[in-house]
């Protein structure tokens, strides 16, 4: 092993080879030890061999001119290996972008804290942070901004200054204290882009763009926060670290129940993959958006619409799964 044979073959011999080594000139087959009759002075193959059998041709994988790995694909464990078997041993990449996380809201207290009345833990802001280092992100953690016009706009001045794109949770829906569409409106153009979509859950959701920097505003509920970002953001982030699509894992299962959404609209459906003799279902989770556990329960997603907005039970599904890890099943 590592070393050239010590001589050619002639007709009628055979030479002990090990698993990987360079078959000797005269040679076109290999035959594994376990399949011959070996006598000591003679071995004989139990079974007639193929010329080729068991040998790998040299440029047999790669030829010159191939084109293995295209720009805009996630260097693993798969490309690792190309790149070393080439002999690639620096390839040029995209720095990761760095984002960051402003949570908004007088009511969100530390993770570390004991929450007192009125108050929750923020814990929107780590579940962006995970989703985002699965999309190849850096992010950055900034204070919490309260709900006043100057609190936000100077939370997300300081916010652009430090990052490639910004991640506001909290305060985009229509309410009184929800600031985010008119302050990123009053700190430049184009300002909000759309502020609202026709999905569920996450209607609340604001797109912008400010000193040519993404800005996404996400609603305040954890499960709709995380859902926006998972199946309707990520191929923002996707792009800013350079990756042509974002990977998406996904799980061919059958419906358990009818599945029925609403006309025009997008629904994202959490579900609960069921195995059972060979088969895999998709059974819906009820969806409360203000739930941080739903989705650490759910294998994954189904989307709904806004053509498809039913399918019946049996059905075929493909059920997406979370790029931040999310439960195995």
């Amino acid at each position: 092993m590592g070393h050239a044979p010590p001589s050619a073959l002639r007709p009628g011999e055979a030479m002990r080879i090990p698993t990987g080594g360079v078959v000797p000139a005269g040679a076109d087959a290999v035959v594994p030890i376990e399949d011959t009759v070996d006598s000591g002075s003679s071995v004989v193959p139990n079974e007639d061999l193929e010329a080729g059998e068991n040998v790998t041709p040299a440029g047999s994988d790669m030829r010159p001119g191939d084109r293995i790995l295209a720009a805009g694909r996630r260097i693993g464990g798969p490309e690792l290996a190309v790149l070393a078997t080439l002999g690639i041993a620096e390839v040029p990449v995209y720095r990761r972008p760095r984002v960051a996380i402003v949570s908004t809201g007088d009511e969100l207290v530390d993770p570390a804290a004991r929450p007192g009345t009125g108050q929750v833990r923020d814990s929107n802001r780590w579940a962006i942070a995970g989703s985002l280092i699965a999309l190849g992100c850096e992010p950055v953690q900034r204070p919490v901004a309260l709900d006043t016009a100057e609190a936000l706009a100077d939370a997300l001045r300081t916010a652009l200054d430090a990052a490639d794109a910004v991640v506001l949770s909290g305060g985009s829906s229509v309410g009184v204290r929800d600031l985010t569409p008119r302050v990123i409106n009053q700190l430049g153009r184009p300002g909000v882009i759309v502020h609202g979509l026709r999905v569920k859950p996450g209607k609340p959701t604001v797109f912008a763009m400010l000193a040519g920097k993404p800005v996404i505003g996400l609603p305040g509920n954890p499960a709709s926060s995380l859902m926006i970002l998972e199946a309707v953001a990520a191929p923002i982030f996707s792009r800013l670290a350079g990756e042509a699509a974002p990977f998406r894992a996904t799980v061919e299962a059958t419906a358990a129940a009818p599945f029925a959404g609403r006309a025009g609209w997008t629904w994202f459906v959490p579900v609960e993959l069921q195995y059972a003799e060979g088969t895999v279902t998709a059974a819906q989770m009820p969806l409360h958006s203000a739930n941080t556990s739903l989705l650490a329960r759910a294998h994954g997603y189904v989307v709904l619409g806004p053509e498809r907005v039913t399918i019946p039970a049996g059905a075929p599904v493909t059920v997406n799964r979370f790029s931040g890890g999310g439960r195995n099943g």
